[in-house]
Protein backbone atom coordinates (compact mmCIF):
# COMPACT_ATOMS: atom_id res chain seq x y z
CA UNK A 1 0.00 0.00 0.00
CA UNK A 2 1.40 3.05 -1.10
CA UNK A 3 4.87 1.63 -0.56
CA UNK A 4 4.47 2.22 3.29
CA UNK A 5 4.89 -1.27 5.56
CA UNK A 6 3.50 -2.25 8.96
CA UNK A 7 5.79 -0.26 11.11
CA UNK A 8 5.60 3.00 8.81
CA UNK A 9 1.78 3.09 9.32
CA UNK A 10 1.75 2.14 12.59
CA UNK A 11 4.91 4.64 13.56
CA UNK A 12 2.39 7.20 10.91
CA UNK A 13 -0.61 6.56 13.04
CA UNK A 14 1.35 6.79 16.72
CA UNK A 15 2.27 10.08 15.51
CA UNK A 16 -1.02 11.35 14.44
CA UNK A 17 -2.74 10.40 17.73
CA UNK A 18 -0.06 12.26 19.51
CA UNK A 19 -0.90 15.82 17.32
CA UNK A 20 -4.70 15.36 17.10
CA UNK A 21 -5.44 13.13 20.34
CA UNK A 22 -8.12 10.16 20.13
CA UNK A 23 -10.66 12.59 20.01
CA UNK A 24 -9.88 14.29 16.45
CA UNK A 25 -8.95 11.44 14.69
CA UNK A 26 -11.95 10.30 13.35
CA UNK A 27 -12.93 14.38 12.44
CA UNK A 28 -9.34 14.58 10.77
CA UNK A 29 -10.08 11.12 8.79
CA UNK A 30 -13.27 12.69 7.25
CA UNK A 31 -11.80 15.52 6.16
CA UNK A 32 -8.96 14.03 4.95
CA UNK A 33 -11.34 12.03 2.71
CA UNK A 34 -13.50 14.83 1.91
CA UNK A 35 -10.81 16.22 0.95
CA UNK A 36 -9.57 13.41 -1.44
CA UNK A 37 -12.87 12.75 -2.76
CA UNK A 38 -13.05 16.35 -3.90
CA UNK A 39 -9.50 16.44 -5.65
CA UNK A 40 -10.51 13.04 -7.33
CA UNK A 41 -13.57 15.09 -8.94
CA UNK A 42 -11.93 18.05 -9.29
CA UNK A 43 -9.15 15.91 -11.59
CA UNK A 44 -11.85 13.92 -13.30
CA UNK A 45 -13.61 17.11 -14.23
CA UNK A 46 -10.55 18.64 -16.21
CA UNK A 47 -10.24 15.27 -17.86
CA UNK A 48 -13.55 15.42 -18.95
CA UNK A 49 -13.31 19.11 -20.37
CA UNK A 50 -10.03 18.28 -21.73
CA UNK A 51 -11.47 15.40 -23.99
CA UNK A 52 -14.77 17.30 -24.76
CA UNK A 53 -13.13 19.72 -25.65
CA UNK A 54 -10.67 17.52 -28.15
CA UNK A 55 -13.84 16.19 -29.61
CA UNK A 56 -15.24 19.27 -30.70
CA UNK A 57 -11.99 20.40 -32.05
CA UNK A 58 -11.75 17.40 -34.35
CA UNK A 59 -8.73 15.90 -32.32
CA UNK A 60 -8.88 11.85 -32.05
CA UNK A 61 -7.60 11.50 -28.44
CA UNK A 62 -6.63 7.50 -29.20
CA UNK A 63 -4.39 8.53 -31.95
CA UNK A 64 -2.59 11.18 -29.71
CA UNK A 65 -2.12 8.24 -27.45
CA UNK A 66 -1.99 5.28 -29.58
CA UNK A 67 1.40 5.96 -30.60
CA UNK A 68 3.04 5.57 -27.20
CA UNK A 69 0.74 2.83 -26.49
CA UNK A 70 2.16 1.11 -29.62
CA UNK A 71 5.62 1.78 -28.57
CA UNK A 72 5.30 0.29 -24.85
CA UNK A 73 3.95 -2.79 -26.41
CA UNK A 74 6.67 -3.13 -28.60
CA UNK A 75 9.07 -2.74 -26.06
CA UNK A 76 7.35 -5.36 -23.42
CA UNK A 77 7.28 -7.92 -26.28
CA UNK A 78 11.13 -7.53 -27.02
CA UNK A 79 11.86 -7.70 -23.33
CA UNK A 80 10.14 -10.89 -23.11
CA UNK A 81 11.54 -12.32 -26.09
CA UNK A 82 14.95 -11.57 -24.38
CA UNK A 83 13.68 -13.50 -20.87
CA UNK A 84 12.34 -16.39 -23.19
CA UNK A 85 15.28 -16.29 -24.62
CA UNK A 86 17.75 -16.06 -22.51
CA UNK A 87 18.89 -19.52 -21.94
CA UNK A 88 19.29 -19.54 -26.27
CA UNK A 89 23.31 -19.91 -26.56
CA UNK A 90 23.24 -17.95 -29.70
CA UNK A 91 21.17 -14.84 -28.05
CA UNK A 92 24.38 -13.96 -26.63
CA UNK A 93 23.90 -13.37 -23.47
CA UNK A 94 26.20 -16.14 -22.23
CA UNK A 95 29.00 -14.12 -23.96
CA UNK A 96 27.47 -10.81 -22.06
CA UNK A 97 27.90 -12.27 -18.87
CA UNK A 98 31.52 -13.57 -19.56
CA UNK A 99 32.20 -10.47 -20.36
CA UNK A 100 31.11 -8.96 -17.50
CA UNK A 101 32.35 -11.54 -15.39
CA UNK A 102 35.69 -11.27 -16.73
CA UNK A 103 35.98 -7.75 -16.12
CA UNK A 104 34.91 -8.07 -12.54
CA UNK A 105 37.54 -10.50 -12.33
CA UNK A 106 39.98 -8.16 -13.77
CA UNK A 107 38.85 -5.60 -10.97
CA UNK A 108 39.29 -7.86 -8.48
CA UNK A 109 42.91 -8.69 -9.20
CA UNK A 110 43.44 -4.90 -9.66
CA UNK A 111 41.81 -4.22 -5.99
CA UNK A 112 44.15 -6.81 -4.19
CA UNK A 113 47.42 -5.85 -6.31
CA UNK A 114 46.99 -2.15 -5.42
CA UNK A 115 49.71 -0.31 -3.69
CA UNK A 116 49.73 2.74 -2.42
CA UNK A 117 49.48 4.87 1.34
CA UNK A 118 46.70 2.87 2.19
CA UNK A 119 47.35 -0.68 2.83
CA UNK A 120 45.29 -3.43 2.58
CA UNK A 121 44.79 -5.09 5.86
CA UNK A 122 43.74 -9.09 5.07
CA UNK A 123 41.23 -11.13 7.68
Amino acid sequence: MFGIGGSELVFIIFIAIMLFGADKIPEVARTLGKGMQQLKNATDDIKTEIHKTAAENGLDTQSLTGGFSEEINKVKENFNKIVENSTDRSFGLDKITEDINSEITKVKEDIETMEGPIKRQDK
